[in-house]
């Protein structure tokens, strides 16, 4: 019987050590690269099978998990979007690309605020998991596709849907055109990525201890200490900016971060972060161009020299 042999790393990235790399500098000198990311998603209340996941832990209908995802869409996003824009912050969406024929009105209300659009695959119930890499590269290409056709941009960034991936996801979203991934979480600094193609392409920090999902649903933490947790986020890197220059995100899901009860906690937050002069409060785009553009280079030639000693 063939088996998979397995590696033993992902080979996507090299060792890196964090003291000692050439220097990070954000435009007008800013220590730390601030961006949110609302995961706007859509999920189906019957959803294909998927061998390796189920989507919901209910039998159908699952109406718990759906309805409060609906819920998300629906109020949440409305509540978040205003706060967003209250501090300044324009929103880089890791977007469901159903959303958009689903929900056209709430991409239109996120075009008139120049926000962000990348891609996180067509449904938050559609996983990588078990496709063939012609299928997973279909699904990628119709997401970018219909992204672009809606906002009239191609989407930077790719965050795989559900967080499932195969050992293919980030070459071929590479091929397709994109610049970025959020699916490494290996670092508090852009960082160069492998890629077959050769293009240049980076991982942004999009930090899972962040996430509200995993703070709330996961970890069980309670507003006001979720609220806490993104200030000692924020004030360890902006310190560590003194030396060369940090990314900060916060990921939000509508259905967690904008239910009533939580967001007095995080505005709080928000309102800490933006209230420091040298951040630079930007999106997931506006970063890897910029590490691209200035830094990628010397990067990549400092790992590439650390790799010989």
């Amino acid at each position: 019987m063939a088996t998979t042999r397995m590696k033993e790393h992902p080979a996507l990235y090299d060792y890196w050590p964090y003291q000692n790399r050439p220097k990070i500098q954000w435009p007008n000198g800013a220590k730390l690269a601030f961006w949110v990311a609302p995961n706007i998603e859509y999920y189906e209340l019957n959803p294909p099978i998927n061998a390796y996941r189920k989507a919901w832990p209910q039998p159908y209908p699952a109406l718990p998990g759906y309805t409060i995802r609906d819920y998300g869409n629906r109020v949440g996003h409305h509540r978040q979007m205003n706060l967003l824009e209250k501090y300044g912050i324009r929103g880089s969406i890791s977007l469901s690309a159903a959303l958009c024929d689903h929900h056209p009105e709430i991409i239109e209300l996120c075009k008139e605020r120049d926000w962000e659009f990348f891609s996180h695959g067509i449904y938050n119930t559609r996983y990588t998991y078990g496709l063939s890499e012609d299928q997973e590269r279909e699904m990628i290409l119709d997401s970018v596709a219909t992204i672009e056709r809606h906002t009239g941009k191609k989407p930077a960034g790719y965050l795989a849907p559900a967080l499932s991936h195969s050992e293919q996801t980030i070459d071929l979203f590479s091929e397709a055109g994109g610049s970025y991934t959020c699916d490494l979480f290996h670092d508090d600094q852009p960082t160069p990525v492998h890629t077959r193609s050769g293009n240049k392409f980076i991982s942004i920090p999009y930090s899972l201890e962040m996430n509200d999902t995993i703070a709330y649903v996961v970890n069980k933490v309670e507003p006001r200490r979720y609220g806490q947790m993104i200030k000692d986020n924020f004030d360890r890197l902006y310190e560590e900016g003194n030396d060369s220059g940090t990314v900060m995100c916060i990921p939000t899901h509508n259905y967690q971060v904008s239910c009533p009860h939580r967001m007095k906690a995080f505005e709080e937050a928000l309102e800490y972060i933006t209230g420091h002069s040298d951040v630079w409060v930007t999106t997931g785009r506006e970063i890897a161009d910029y590490f691209i553009a200035h830094y990628y280079d010397a990067a990549s030639a400092d790992i590439a020299a650390k790799k010989e000693v």
